[in-house]
């Protein structure tokens, strides 16, 4: 029998999380080159409140013109129940994850119970690992490893004219800054995973969970400010960003580089090239090849996804309320009936 609609949280306009409604929606189509996937999870991420806000960090001409109703989120575990015929590789059945269209919007999204995905972004789901902890990867660890590993992309980066380049990273100095953030705390392992001597920056709450995930050493930010107290380091990973990332410029040695995963309001790019400096950031975009590699660290347990808290699907509300109070350790994820 055909399944005509499903549950899903939408917006019909921009605003807090009280926009955020869970009701009927169609069933995505399945267009060729796509899966299907019935859902069992969702993993949250900032680009998921940005959106619903009105992308209001955004100069006014980047801010897109967004056709509602919309369906909010990338990063999705679940079970294909349908293949397009022109689709190798995967089967009714398979157990995948994905980071679905980043950076796109429309009706078939992730806080849903189906969703269409392009076969070139999906995986096999790692088998070590259950649903929730595989929606809540995708789209930080593809982050951390297309600005640390692998690129992964040819898409411009419109705030800068060069080419985001990874750095080597065995036997360097690598400070994280938001360690304990979903992107944050797969720096950290990915850094250590490569032998380097990893620095984590983050409330002193987060301590010991750093220190547990590989972390050499640490930096409570709420009683030493990181840039007064080191230097010589190789690479800053600043999962944060935006306007005060400069600050970290002084910490790194010449020929050391700065990687603001958030990078607008950068302003430092002078004091940059004195220093003998590289300040450099990418997108992220999907990738089913590179989640494929990633699959075999995570069954190894080689990098571990934390999970702050688990919400249902019609409570993306209150998730979101708490997205909002900050102080995430690890990732936010959404469990589908």
């Amino acid at each position: 029998m055909t399944i005509l609609t499903m549950k899903a949280i939408r917006q019909h306009e921009y605003g807090g999380p009280e926009v955020l409604r869970y009701e009927d929606a169609p069933v995505p189509a399945l267009m060729p080159g796509e899966v299907r996937v019935r859902v069992h999870a969702v993993g949250m991420n900032p680009p998921d409140w940005y959106l619903r806000d009105g992308y209001k960090a955004l100069p006014p001409e980047w801010q897109p013109q967004v056709p509602f109703p919309i369906i909010l989120g990338t990063d999705v575990s679940g079970v294909i129940e349908a293949v397009a015929d022109d689709v190798t590789g995967f089967s009714v059945g398979d157990e995948v994850y994905s980071m679905v269209r980043f950076p796109s919007f429309g009706p078939s999204k992730a806080y849903a119970e189906y969703v269409s995905v392009p076969a070139s972004e999906i995986a096999l789901k790692p088998r070590g690992i259950d649903h929730v902890h595989a929606a809540a990867a995708p789209m930080s660890l593809l982050t951390a490893w297309q600005f640390m590993i692998e690129l992964g992309h040819d898409e411009p980066n419109p705030l800068q004219p060069y080419k985001h380049e990874p750095v080597p990273l065995e036997g360097k100095t690598v400070l994280v800054n938001g360690a304990a953030g979903g992107v944050g705390h797969f720096a950290v392992q990915i850094a250590k995973w490569k032998g380097a001597r990893v620095i984590a920056v983050a409330s002193g709450e987060h301590e010991r969970f750093l220190l547990g995930i590989g972390a050499d050493d640490f930096i409570d930010y709420t009683k030493a400010t990181p840039e007064d107290v080191v230097k010589d380091i190789d690479l800053v990973v600043d999962s944060v960003g935006g306007p005060t990332t400069g600050r970290f410029l002084k910490t790194l040695k010449r020929g050391g580089a700065l990687f603001p995963v958030f990078p607008l309001g950068f302003s430092g790019a002078e004091e940059a090239e004195k220093l003998g400096v590289t300040v450099s950031a990418t997108q992220v975009r999907s990738s089913g090849a590179q989640l494929a590699e990633l699959a075999g660290l995570l069954d190894a347990g080689t990098i571990r996804v934390v999970i702050d808290s688990v919400y249902a699907l019609a409570d993306a509300r209150k998730a979101h309320e708490r997205a909002a109070r900050g102080h995430i350790r690890g990732k936010l994820a959404l469990t589908v009936r």
